[in-house]
């Protein structure tokens, strides 16, 4: 898929904060436990809770929210109690793991869902004075019932980007990838930075190597629990590749013929690897 036609959540999707009535038949429930999530396994392929299935489970639920409307019908996101044990049929699932096998604005809204959730569960009181919040119906925040503070769901904004160089891209490994695996590199944005200013920085740090034309590439939520990825490609200006041995074990630069075991489709630093494959003769 290309940056440029990727599915948008928005395309069916009508966010909402407050229910104005109580929903009438089909209803689409996402419920999670751990950060996982509660799916019916009765039929070929795992599909999320609809309400049907909710009200027949006798959940144990620790909040709830509405998240608006997919294609008319009412969404909602649950978090149930640890002890809660799903009955036969019913299963707790990575959200990654759903890639692929759910559609995909399903797969977008579960994300959001798990965000929300984790959200909601970190603020439930102030950061400032202590006291508890409430959760305002306007909007996705929380207010302070004592000193007024507003708390938004929290993004964390990284870069992620393909640097190229004489029809090579730079890839690396950190050992926290599954063994043999390399991918682009990757870093969160640090207050006061511009997008652009955190690639040069990320990439000399990781790896020693200064890069220019930096440029925009796509986006991709990625709830695990709250970044925002954007990607960028980028060009080699100077430098020889050494490694901090810290975030990077090993960095090197492949070809089309020589690359190791890459990302799955589900990540956007896949999309540069194969925005990469495209514009070098795969």
């Amino acid at each position: 898929m290309s940056p440029n036609n990727k599915q948008s959540i928005y395309e069916h999707y009508e966010p909402g904060f407050s229910l104005r009535k109580e929903p009438e038949g089909k209803g689409w429930w996402f419920v999670f436990s751990r950060g996982q999530l509660l799916v019916c396994s009765c039929e070929s392929n795992p599909s999320i809770l609809q309400t049907e299935h909710f009200d027949r489970l006798e959940l144990e639920i620790v909040r709830q929210h509405y998240l608006g409307l997919l294609d008319e019908v009412p969404c909602f996101c649950a978090e149930v109690s640890e002890k809660f044990v799903p009955k036969e049929a019913f299963e707790f699932r990575e959200i990654r793991t759903l890639f692929g096998i759910i559609a995909d604005e399903i797969y977008l809204l579960a994300g959001r869902a798990l965000q929300i959730l984790n959200w909601d569960r970190t603020h439930q009181f102030c950061g400032q004075c202590g006291e508890k919040t409430e959760i305002r119906d306007d909007e996705w925040a929380r207010e302070c019932s004592s000193c007024g503070l507003i708390s938004y769901p929290r993004l964390s904004p990284a870069i992620i980007v393909a640097v190229v160089r004489d029809g090579k891209i730079l890839l690396a490994r950190s050992g926290r990838f599954r063994e043999g695996m390399y991918s682009v590199l990757a870093g969160f944005v640090e207050p006061g930075e511009t997008l652009e200013d955190c690639v040069k920085r990320e990439v000399m740090e990781e790896v020693g190597i200064g890069v220019d034309d930096i440029q925009y590439f796509s986006s991709q939520p990625w709830p695990y629990p709250h970044s925002l990825m954007i990607g960028f490609t980028a060009r080699y200006q100077s430098g020889e590749i050494v490694v901090d041995n810290k975030e990077i074990e090993h960095a090197e630069w492949f070809d089309p013929k020589t690359l190791p075991p890459i990302p799955s489709p589900l990540s956007i630093s896949r999309e540069l690897i194969d925005w990469y494959l495209e514009n070098n003769g795969e």
